[in-house]
């Protein structure tokens, strides 16, 4: 079912917001201060790619330069992206058909609103939510 739903998803939004996500994380990158949130619009981008089969953990060991960056991607990206996601989620649960999709959308909220010091795994993984 994974399988189904992510296909579905590539072809209506998830190949749209990978495209999005990987050129903001382009720009960013142009600025040696910049990689760091690049590298986690590249990660984002990925996971919207193909969201099902996949959740995201917090970083035990991410330390305060995640912190100071995930306050500032918040100030600077973070909040509209999120709220992007959540109406476009809003949207799509309109339907029973996109119900699935809605809470997809509402999946990457907490990533796009703090990125650094988060990982991306398979939810199949022995332990996966256990770190």
């Amino acid at each position: 079912m994974k399988t189904i739903l992510n296909i579905i998803w590539l072809i209506l939004s998830g190949f749209w917001l990978f495209l999005g996500y990987v050129v903001a994380g382009l720009l960013l990158c142009i600025t040696i201060i910049g990689i760091p949130f690049g590298i986690a619009a590249f990660r984002i981008g990925v996971y919207a790619l193909w969201p099902f089969g996949y959740t995201t953990i917090e970083r035990r060991d991410a330390g305060a330069p995640s912190c100071v960056g995930n306050v500032l991607w918040l100030v600077l990206a973070g909040w509209w992206l999120a709220l992007t996601h959540i109406l476009t989620g809003l949207a799509l649960c309109i339907t029973i058909i996109g119900i699935p999709f809605g809470i997809a959308n509402f999946k990457l909220v907490p990533l796009s609103l703090m990125p650094l010091g988060r990982e991306i795994i398979s939810t199949d993984e022995p332990f996966a939510g256990r770190y």
